[in-house]
């Protein structure tokens, strides 16, 4: 067996019949610049959602912090395609073997976290709202063990094909659409991914129908009806988030194992095309959230208008309230409260005298520290 650690990158794609051109055409300059469009847009919306997530106190939950490294995911894979864009094209020929893995394992080491996140979500999502809860019980410390834990096998599996996975050995196993990667690694990665979303569609599929056999059994007392409201609208954000990523992602995997298991297929037609879709999706998720969250939506704008307006005057007109940690505690025992005395008294005139308490505290709560 004959390895190639010392050739060029063009020689594995002249095994693989992928044309890489050595002068900057006119498709070229364009699609660069598209995708360092598109690049620069996914870093900023997904820096958005992050400092959203971080200054608002509404948001400091665990599904929150895992939208949160959502988006950071996200934010990692605008930064991946900016360095793809500045190493593809003519500048590929000019790759040692070294920097092509960099190229490919940071766009591997992208896409796995953010499907392990959508995993983690869709998880979190069934504890919560099979326990009727709206937000997880799951401490800090758990949710950043949780986060580290999604990133280590992110870098792992993204680092499999430069310790040893690959074609360099066996050029007769090389790919068509990436040339250093072994077909049956195309085939493992593409199988594993699909698999992953077939989970997520099934756990999500499984909380709606429990939600819709649960919602004609719920209490018509307004408190749970803003809950359940609160519950499923939150689910709808994270089916739409799922949906979205399964469409962008699903064509280009299954163009990859197309590529480890046809090898007369043409699949060099369709990879760019793919390979923009997949791109998209990164900032897809900004979007979703402005359209789907009123409280998300009003801290962006929070934001942005910071810069122009000054914070204490964007506080005056945005109509956003960033609730301290004490007044969200206090908040918490009295609703906690009011479920209690609800729970004595049973339905009736004294639940809806409890609401009206409830809703005089919290006034009150809102006039002496907003």
């Amino acid at each position: 067996m004959v390895c190639h650690y010392n050739e060029s990158v063009k020689f594995f794609y002249d095994i693989s019949k992928k044309n890489i051109s050595g002068m900057w055409q006119t498709k070229d300059y364009v699609v660069v610049s598209l995708g360092l469009l598109v690049c620069v847009f996914v870093i900023f919306a997904n820096i958005l959602v992050m400092l959203a997530i971080f200054m608002n106190r509404r948001f400091h939950y665990p599904i929150y912090y895992l939208l949160g490294n959502l988006a950071a995911a996200d934010l990692f894979a605008g930064i991946s395609y900016m360095y793809l864009m500045f190493h593809t094209g003519p500048w590929t020929i000019k790759l040692s073997i070294n920097q092509w893995f960099v190229r490919q394992g940071l766009i591997d080491t992208s896409l796995t976290a953010s499907v392990i996140n959508l995993m983690a979500i869709a998880l979190e999502r069934h504890q919560t709202i099979f326990t009727m809860q709206l937000h997880s019980k799951m401490t800090n410390h758990r949710v950043v063990l949780l986060i580290i834990g999604i990133w280590l096998i992110a870098i792992l599996l993204g680092l499999v094909p430069s310790l040893g996975w690959s074609c360099i050995c066996n050029t007769s196993e090389c790919s068509n659409m990436a040339p250093l990667y072994c077909r049956s690694y195309l085939v493992f990665w593409a199988v594993l991914n699909l698999l992953t979303f077939t989970i997520m569609m099934a756990v999500y599929t499984r909380i709606f129908i429990y939600v819709l056999r649960k919602n004609h059994r719920m209490s018509q007392h307004t408190s749970q009806v803003k809950q359940k409201e609160t519950v499923v609208n939150l689910m709808k954000t994270m089916v739409m988030i799922l949906g979205c990523f399964v469409v962008c992602w699903t064509p280009g995997l299954v163009l990859l194992l197309l590529d480890g298991l046809c090898e007369s297929c043409d699949v060099l037609t369709y990879e760019k095309f793919f390979l923009v879709l997949a791109e998209c999706n990164s900032f897809m998720n900004p979007i979703i959230y402005s359209y789907r969250d009123k409280d998300m939506r009003d801290t962006f704008k929070r934001i942005l208008c910071f810069p122009c307006l000054g914070w204490q005057q964007t506080e005056e007109h945005s109509g956003v309230r960033f609730n301290t940690l004490k007044q969200e505690r206090r908040r918490r025992v009295l609703q906690e409260s009011w479920v209690a005395r609800k729970a004595r008294d049973g339905d009736g005139e004294q639940a809806n005298r409890g609401q009206l308490v409830l809703k005089e505290a919290e006034n009150m709560l809102d006039s002496t520290e907003s």
